[in-house]
């Protein structure tokens, strides 16, 4: 999914693209299925956009590979991680390793009763 979204964001599609997913696991209950698929969809995404493509573009332009290489493995280490929590903590949703429990909970309060 991430090399995905990476082609769409350094072709510039971003605007006039529309993603749909389908995470689907017969093994787990449907509602935690979803909450993965879509966090590690916005994830991939983000890590695309954080991606520093311009200066690598212009190192592939002058065929300044070297330079190429080192900003793709710099690109590595970039915080993704810190910046994937302060999304989550601006957008008022739990972080990673906060919403499981809450699926928990859900699962033997509403999903027990089901079956």
């Amino acid at each position: 999914m991430l090399v995905i979204f990476q082609e769409i964001v350094r072709g510039g599609f971003l605007p006039r693209v529309a993603v749909s997913m389908d995470y689907f696991d017969a093994s787990i209950n449907r509602l935690a299925a979803w909450i993965i698929g879509i966090r590690n969809a916005r994830k991939a995404l983000l890590a695309a956009l954080l991606e520093p493509y311009a200066p690598m573009r212009q190192a592939e332009a002058a065929s300044d590979f070297t330079t190429r290489l080192a900003l793709q493995e710099e690109n590595k280490l970039l915080p993704l991680g810190a910046v994937w929590s302060e999304f989550c903590r601006r957008q008022n949703v739990p972080g990673d390793g906060r919403w499981l429990p809450q699926i928990k909970s859900y699962e033997t309060a509403v999903l027990v009763k089901r079956a």
